[in-house]
């Protein structure tokens, strides 16, 4: 296939690339900043924001794949401006070039808009999707994790301390950012399911404890750290203390305190991938480990 990409140069993102070349792909990536040339890859210079850059993005492109997003924002324009605005040029751009198939990355975050300004943006931007005309699909990922991933880093580097504070009780569905990619592609050719809504996951039915994540995060790193369950209070406090400490670099927002504290962020079985389809591949535990040996390459952890 002829692939048009948004967010290629993010985490998700890189999965994504080098998943779909393998497989023998040709891709253009949407990306901000000049890129080193690789082959089968057409990078496109512009965002979301450049008309131009998105008709050149999607010339000729048998399917978009709309990954790019914002994750974190000071006020409600700002996740509206990444993942509302951002998605609704990309309809149009994959409307007027002919594009029918519109794969687009949303959130489980978005089940529960009123829990997070990241969610209520990310439902927003379903909400354009389901109207758009075009044959789409909607994935939305639960926690996902995999070398390259920053997020996430800051749980390993807890539990390589001895000391992990988690969200208050409650389970949580993750996956691996490959097999994440796996889907996406899947989902790309003319015959996959269209208009659907999918969940997936690593394949832990009923998802994992905070507890029981925190475990096997610890086991990657070879500690066996104390785990500390959170109230909501305690981690928006310590949101405002990170907000402090590192301005706008802070991973922990007072925004996604305010959706870590939910207690159900397990993917719904009803929503799963047809299983002739996609079944996740990377069984977590494993996943965690070469996670934690790749950031120690790196000198990350």
């Amino acid at each position: 296939m002829r692939l048009a990409i948004t967010g290629g140069t993010g985490f998700v993102g890189t999965h994504l690339i080098d998943v779909a070349l393998a497989a023998g792909h040709e891709v253009k990536a949407l990306t901000r900043r000049e890129q080193r040339e690789r082959d089968g890859i057409d990078w496109v210079l512009g965002d979301l924001s450049n008309r131009d850059a998105l008709e050149w993005l999607v010339d000729g492109a048998d399917a978009v794949v709309h990954v790019a997003g914002t994750i974190s924002a000071p006020t409600a324009a700002g996740f509206d401006k990444g993942n509302v605005e951002g998605t609704l040029a990309m309809l149009a751009a994959a409307t007027a070039g002919g594009v029918q198939r519109f794969v687009h990355v949303s959130s489980l975050a978005a089940r529960e808009p009123k829990l997070s300004l990241y969610g209520a943006s990310k439902a927003k931007a379903e909400e354009l999707v389901h109207s758009s005309g075009l044959d789409w699909a909607i994935i939305r990922p639960p926690a996902v994790y995999g070398p390259g991933d920053k997020e996430t880093l800051e749980l390993f580097r807890m539990a390589k301390l001895g000391l992990m504070l988690m969200p208050p009780r409650g389970r949580v569905s993750v996956i691996h950012a490959d097999d994440l990619a796996r889907l996406l592609l899947a989902l790309a050719p003319y015959p996959a399911p269209s208009n659907v809504l999918i969940e997936p996951d690593d394949g832990k039915r009923g998802g994992w404890t905070h507890r029981e994540f925190a475990r096997a995060l610890a086991a990657a790193v070879g500690t066996r750290a104390a785990v500390i369950s959170s109230p909501g209070i305690l981690l928006r406090a310590a949101a405002r203390l990170d907000h402090m400490l590192r301005g706008e670099n802070a991973k922990l927002t007072t925004d996604r305190a305010a959706y870590f504290s939910h207690r159900n962020w397990v993917v719904e079985p009803k929503r799963a991938a047809p299983a002739a389809l996609w079944q996740a591949q990377i069984p977590t535990e494993e996943g965690l480990v070469a996670t934690a040996d790749w950031y120690r390459a790196q000198g990350w952890l």
